[in-house]
């Protein structure tokens, strides 16, 4: 029987500098849902990478006396890196800079203009350098770039621009048609109010300032602007063709069922993707998920603020899977998160050492302690064992409805649930005086349903913390770890024993810290 597939997506990072933690949130909050699907049963095609032309790169490439491929390769190979100190799980890492997507880019834009979707023209108006975006008047806030809340310059250059205007009263009833295009509702209602209800104007899609671009085919003193160039990937390395028929697995593929991204860049996937699709008459994405912000206290990170945190840095000192649970368990669906040194150390004590690894080594002591580390089958229920099990099916099915649903954090919330009720489970059943009493029926039979629990939840924290669930896993003895079911799975392994091994997390010490 075929899966179901699902190909999900990044916004590739662009590849001017290293990414700060705010940009690496989205590499692992999409690798946790690209994870989970692959335990759901779905044929996952996970696509990341890096956007590597534009002015700001020929910028900081002529600074750093470099070449402009050769500055993108170095930053890149750094994004690499970082992408795998984190543990994505991607199947396909692409760069703009591949000559096969260059002249597929070529070919979009010189089909578009054929077929009178592209013009050329003049562009007058506002630039933001940084974000190598122009504004019109009413979209500065304070006089200043929306997005980065840098000045802006007064700009005037000969370019090409895509038709918007064709294709508005489109994309408008495509939104009312698929109310949850995009996500969450907060966001796409952003998108309405403030670009699709004042008007949409043309938009500018290529530039003669700079040149570290994709050449326009038919017009040597134009390079592709970033919104065609970078926004492309997700179809050009699918095997999509512009010219001839594309290829069978983006056939199978597209359209993307999750596009990721922070809400920063979502009108350029909310608005211009859809119209560029619109016009090469491809479907839309499923849906767009748009991230909040991961603030440094209450401030935007930025190098200007001087309040720059990198991910690698973070992961030397702390480990992988205790970075990845806090940002995957305190960044809300919707609302900005929260990164403070202090705060990663709270939830690294509180939820990982004293839930998680407590539970763990409390339950493999007793294993080994009361039972020679055996485990004995068991099919009788009391009443406070019927409760704990149907509690932990009530968590599962929670925890694969919402990340159905992509919200991660909450999914994250009913697995911790599970190791919390277990430890309440141990307080209630008090193995250790029914060992003591020599009760050894009823000892056998908490310590059973306790291993249980506790191996279910660790093959749904697969997604999220991979490393420390196959510690779980392997300390037990699981040989199956790649489905999913809502009810309790029986996963104990009988035939072996269990070894006591040591704690999974140690309480950090914020004084000595």
């Amino acid at each position: 029987m075929e899966k179901n597939k699902f190909y999900i997506t990044t916004a590739i990072a662009y590849s001017s500098s290293k990414p700060h933690i705010g940009n690496t949130y989205e590499i692992i909050l999409t690798d946790a849902i690209a994870r989970y699907h692959r335990l759901l049963g779905y044929d996952v095609f996970f696509q990341t990478g890096t956007d590597e032309h534009g002015q700001k790169i020929e910028t900081k490439a002529a600074e750093a006396g470099k070449t402009p491929i050769d500055y993108v390769n170095d930053v890149t190979d750094e994004i690499r890196k970082m992408w795998t100190s984190l543990g994505s799980s991607h199947d396909s890492f692409v760069r703009t800079t591949d000559p096969e997507h260059k002249d597929k880019v070529s070919d979009i834009f010189e089909r578009l203009y054929k077929q009178g979707d592209i013009y050329k023209g003049e562009y007058v108006g506002l630039y933001c350098t940084p974000c190598e975006s122009f504004f019109t008047e009413s979209q500065l806030i304070d006089g200043k770039c929306p997005d980065c809340g840098r000045e802006v310059k007064h700009y005037s250059e000969e370019a090409y621009f895509l038709k918007m205007s064709k294709y508005e009263d489109k994309l408008k009833q495509y939104l009312i048609d698929n109310p949850d295009f995009i996500e969450p509702e907060s966001r796409k209602n952003e998108i309405v109010k403030n670009f699709l209800e004042p008007g949409l104007q043309d938009l500018c899609v290529s530039r003669t300032s700079f040149k570290w671009g994709v050449p326009v085919k038919f017009d040597d003193e134009h390079v592709v602007y970033v919104w065609i160039d970078a926004l492309s990937n997700y179809i050009t390395f699918m095997g999509y063709d512009p010219k001839n028929e594309s290829s069978d697995f983006f056939k199978k593929m597209w359209p993307a069922d999750l596009h990721v991204l922070g809400k920063d860049i979502l009108r350029f996937h909310a608005i211009y993707w859809p119209i560029i699709l619109m016009a090469l008459n491809l479907d839309l994405p499923k849906k767009i998920l748009a991230h909040p912000w991961v603030l440094m206290g209450e401030d935007k990170m930025s190098k200007s603020r001087g309040n720059i945190v990198y991910i690698d840095d973070l992961i030397n000192e702390y480990g992988r899977d205790p970075v990845r649970y806090y940002f995957l368990s305190q960044v809300p669906f919707a609302n900005d998160g929260t990164f403070t040194e202090e705060l990663l150390v709270n939830t690294i004590n509180s939820d990982l050492a004293n839930v998680l690894g407590n539970l763990v080594k409390r339950t493999q002591s007793m294993i080994v302690k009361y039972q020679g580390g055996k485990l004995y089958p068991n099919s009788k229920y009391g009443e406070l064992d019927s409760e704990y099990i149907k509690y932990i099916e009530e968590c599962k099915k929670n925890s694969i409805d919402k990340i159905r649903k992509y919200r991660v954090a909450d999914s994250l919330n009913d697995i911790m649930k599970i190791f919390e009720r277990s430890n309440k489970y141990i307080d209630e059943t008090t193995p250790w005086i029914l060992f003591k009493e020599g009760n050894k029926e009823r000892l056998e039979e908490v310590l059973y349903n306790l291993s249980e629990a506790i191996l279910n939840g660790a093959i749904l924290l697969q997604a999220f913390l991979p490393d420390t669930s196959e510690k779980i896993l392997d300390y037990f003895n699981v040989d199956e770890r790649n489905t999913i079911e809502e009810k309790l799975t029986k996963l104990v392994n009988c035939e072996k024993l269990i070894e006591e091994k040591e704690p999974m997390f140690i309480r950090i010490e914020k004084d000595k810290k």
